[in-house]
């Protein structure tokens, strides 16, 4: 059989990119070294608003598949979903969650409006308009509905219901782009997802420490805890794979939401949930990312390593979980 051959695909970079738009060219590295130990050649190729050049580029191309690594255009996450809608028209496989995921998970409510549907717990939100249903003693935070990777997101969103001047504030936001969600202050974590031949395996949950936070300061994993380094935020969060015993029925609850956000949104390949656990126990899935960084510092890069999975095992698995694929590795 014929070496498979495939297109890098990733987002074109600003001029002056940010630290998470620029992480997009280590997941092009590491994937391209790993195509190559499975022995699957490639090209790379950068994605933009000029849709027509890239359909040309991939018509002259014409690979057995794409291995889709766009994030954001022009830096705007809403439009990363301009990807899997151009590769579906073009009947062109490829990775990554399919048109239907990416465009639901993408809009961080549209999401929590299925989740809801199909009995996923999530955390109560609102649109800014509705200030007035907010709970004086409760605590929120304002979040983007489109953006990835923490983009604005970090803890000055966050305001107890009581809080008039921070009200006052939400008039200048948009419910198209901004939603209001109930704050959970408790345990984080990120859970890692990848499809296999007998189905979906979730991977050891991570649970992301707030290390020696004072007391009243909010516990969020923003763009500052992620990306700004010789921070406080970046330097006293951490990653963890260790449980206690007393916490396995709590992972085990975790693993069984993530397997019903998989079935739930139709995903493929891999995929990452995001969850809070209150001080009671309960869990509310905070977002689904249907394409994830997968760089060598990101979670899922982690969680295979924690589980004993080699990354080219990973990627084959990947590749081998896209619809209408003729040949798996």
């Amino acid at each position: 059989m014929n070496k498979l051959n495939c297109v890098i695909l990733y987002n074109q970079l600003s001029e002056n990119p940010t630290a998470d738009e620029a992480d997009v060219l280590d997941q092009v590295k590491v994937v391209g070294e790993m195509l190559t130990i499975l022995g699957v050649s490639f090209t790379e190729l950068t994605f933009s608003l000029r849709l027509d050049l890239v359909e040309e580029e991939l018509k002259r191309r014409k690979p057995d598949f794409v291995f889709n690594l766009v994030e954001s255009i022009n830096n705007k996450g809403k439009l990363l979903v301009l990807s899997p809608a151009l590769l579906s028209a073009m009947e062109m496989p490829f990775s990554g969650g399919n048109l239907e995921a990416t465009f639901i998970t993408t809009s961080k409510v549209l999401t929590k409006e299925k989740m809801f549907s199909a009995g996923i717990p999530t955390a109560k939100w609102f649109s800014p308009k509705d200030s007035h249903l907010l709970e004086p003693s409760t605590r929120y935070i304002l979040k983007p509905i489109w953006e990835d990777g923490s983009l604005g997101i970090d803890e000055e969103n966050v305001f107890y219901g009581n809080d008039t001047e921070f009200k006052q504030k939400l008039v200048n936001y948009s419910p198209a782009e901004y939603f209001i969600e109930e704050y959970v202050d408790g345990r984080e974590f990120n859970i890692s997802v990848m499809a296999t031949e007998n189905g979906p395996l979730v991977l050891t949950p991570a649970e992301m420490q707030f290390i020696n936070y004072p007391e009243g300061k909010p516990k969020v994993m923003g763009y500052t805890s992620k990306w700004t380094e010789d921070t406080f935020e970046y330097e006293s969060t951490r990653r963890t794979f260790e449980y206690k015993p007393e916490d396995a029925a709590l992972i085990e609850r975790l693993k069984e939401i993530v397997r019903h956000c998989w079935i739930t949104f139709g995903l493929n390949g891999y995929a990452r949930v995001d969850l809070r656990v209150d001080p009671n126990g309960n869990p509310f899935v905070l977002e689904i990312n249907s394409n994830p960084c997968i760089s060598p510092d990101s979670g899922f890069h982690a969680a295979c390593g924690n589980d004993g999975i080699p990354y080219h095992e990973a990627i084959r698995r990947i590749v081998n979980d896209i619809p209408n694929l003729k040949h798996k590795i």
